[in-house]
């Protein structure tokens, strides 16, 4: 068989059930091969970011690498966006490129680029085929870096030459390991700290919603009664209506979250990533006192000094501990301020949630609209704008990994095509994206994907023209902001031009019935609102009087 006939039987061997991508000439025999594939279906996209974007929905939903593909040259380029998006918010996922013939690397010629030096940056590890009988032993060295803690994206170019040549070489069987485990003793020293602390808190991070870490999470906090503050992609690890859910943080402002973080004696961080919160914001005294529960080594930073770090398998960690109070008993503890940050930020979540007679849209009760409509395990994907922020404050969570926002690399363009990927995975559930009307336009066009694909999904875009979250962060700094304004199409033209339901929703008492007819549409719907972002501003004032009570 050919070589690109070997690398899909190894992709088949390793369980990859999606590609997406846009392939090119120098893929074109690894194309031919995929068509002969059972298990493994291949989603053709409108733009290669596009496709990143959908791999990585999957990713992050499944725990498994989805593919995405493109050609050498600018399919390649078209990738890195989603790419670095993907490795920076720890989603397993491959990337598959083309390139020219090994006979014309060396020297300047059509298209030819060191793609594999380019991806190096933004994956945990790539390489270039260069002999069909290395095939075999790449891609189970991809899918198993791919999906070890941390997780991220591996990278895997084939030269259209390579692709070509005869081999009688067979896909390697994974083989799962074991994840290692943190020392015993250290987890005894971990149960002492916690055993005299009055006043502990959990940060929780990106690391709480995978391997199932979110049971054992809630258990402990069962058992404790501990508060946790999550960050934007932990959203889920504990039930927001539970008494020990303290929301969110991650607001660049000071909220109302941050005082049971300021009143610890005690900060135990489980899979905290400091791309999403930075310790400088919650810890710029360096004095906490602080537990580092991980699968990996805490990041070196003068702000995130542990005195104790717990590494190794995140939920095999929190059920030693929890056996360990079961068996020893827990000890009182002052809850009094994680009860009174609850209280102060179910207060603020409540404001203009009921807004019925208002003639615009405030972004606070949009949200309350859409909690009101998504079941426990229906699922949101937050773009990136000035929504996410209002998104990550306001919309919480019944269950892990059913609240999407990019955090770590931020990238703009997400919501649209990770809603695709989210469908897939899901079809029995509701899928809702939510955009600004700037990251929808910038892959608009993977609405013609959605209505090809038929997917049950619904795009809500909150219109405002202009680069809100850029205008937020200029006027909070500089009292004013430049020009971002910008013109917007015919919404419900350009949905009927691509085959989509479309509904315009001018007023917030319409909004929840609009939701719900869009949910029983048969194929991909858009909702669009004009959003009132004088709330921004309002939000900033009202972030900076904040004053935390014992």
């Amino acid at each position: 068989m050919k070589t690109s006939e070997l690398l899909v039987h190894c992709l088949e061997a390793e369980g990859i059930e999606y590609i997406f991508g846009v392939p090119g000439e120098e893929n074109a025999d690894f194309m031919i091969a995929l068509e002969q594939s059972d298990s493994i279906r291949f989603i053709l996209t409108r733009h290669e970011q596009g496709a990143a974007f959908m791999a990585e929905a999957y990713g992050r939903l499944t725990g498994n690498p989805a593919v995405c593909l493109g050609t050498l040259g600018p399919g390649a380029t078209n990738l890195m966006t989603g790419v670095a998006n993907a490795n920076m918010d720890r989603v397993p996922m491959l990337v598959l490129t083309g390139q020219g013939a090994t006979t014309r690397l060396h020297k300047e010629s059509h298209q030819i680029m060191d793609v594999v030096a380019m991806f190096k940056p933004v994956t945990k590890w790539n390489a270039s085929i260069r002999h069909p009988s290395a095939v075999p032993e790449i891609v189970r060295k991809s899918v198993r870096l791919a999906r070890s803690e941390k997780p991220g994206v591996c990278h895997i170019e084939l030269p259209e030459d390579i692709a070509k040549m005869e081999t009688d070489e067979q896909p390697m069987q994974p083989h799962r390991y074991p994840h290692p485990v943190a020392n015993s003793d250290q987890i005894e020293v971990a149960f002492s700290m916690l055993r005299h602390a009055k006043r502990p808190v959990i940060l929780a991070g990106n690391g709480c919603i995978r391997r199932n870490a979110s049971g054992e999470l809630r258990r402990f906090c069962e058992i404790t009664g501990i508060g946790v503050v999550s960050t934007f992609m932990a959203k889920g690890c504990v039930d927001m209506d539970a008494d020990y859910c303290l929301y969110t943080i991650g607001l660049q402002a000071r909220d109302v979250v941050a005082c049971a973080l300021d009143a610890a004696d005690l900060v135990i961080t489980l899979g905290y990533d400091m791309v999403e919160y930075h310790p400088l914001l919650w810890n710029a005294a360096s004095n906490k006192h602080i537990i580092h529960i991980d699968s990996c080594p805490a990041e070196i930073d003068a702000h995130y000094q542990p005195e104790l770090e717990l590494i190794g398998d995140l939920p095999h960690t929190l059920a030693t501990i929890n056996a360990d109070i079961e068996r020893l008993g827990a000890v009182t503890r002052n809850l009094s301020q994680q009860s009174n940050t609850r209280q102060r930020m179910q207060q603020e979540l409540l404001q203009h949630a009921g807004d019925e007679t208002e003639q615009t849209i405030r972004p606070q009760k949009a949200l309350a609209d859409v909690r009101k409509v998504l079941g426990p395990s229906d699922i949101l994907l937050s773009d990136v704008g000035a929504h996410k922020m209002w998104i990550a404050r306001h919309y919480h969570c019944h269950e892990p990994n059913t609240c999407l926002i990019p955090n770590g690399f931020c990238s703009m363009g997400f919501a649209l095509p990770g809603a695709i990927g989210a469908a897939l995975v899901h079809p029995d559930r509701r899928i809702l994206a939510i955009c600004g009307d700037a990251g929808f336009m910038m892959n608009v066009q993977e609405m013609e994907t959605a209505r090809r694909l038929n997917s049950n999904i619904v795009v809500m875009v909150w219109e405002d023209h202009a680069y809100g979250l850029i205008a937020w962060k200029q006027q909070n700094q500089f009292g004013h902001h430049t020009d971002l304004g910008f013109g917007n199409p015919d919404w419900m033209q350009l949905s009927g031009a691509f085959g989509w339901h479309g509904h315009r929703v001018e007023k917030s008492v319409e909004l929840q019935d609009a939701l719900n007819t869009a949910f029983t549409e048969s194929g991909p719907s858009l909702i669009v609102i004009p959003i009132d972002y004088r709330e921004n501003m309002k939000l900033s004032e009202r972030l900076g009087n904040i004053v935390c009570s014992i």
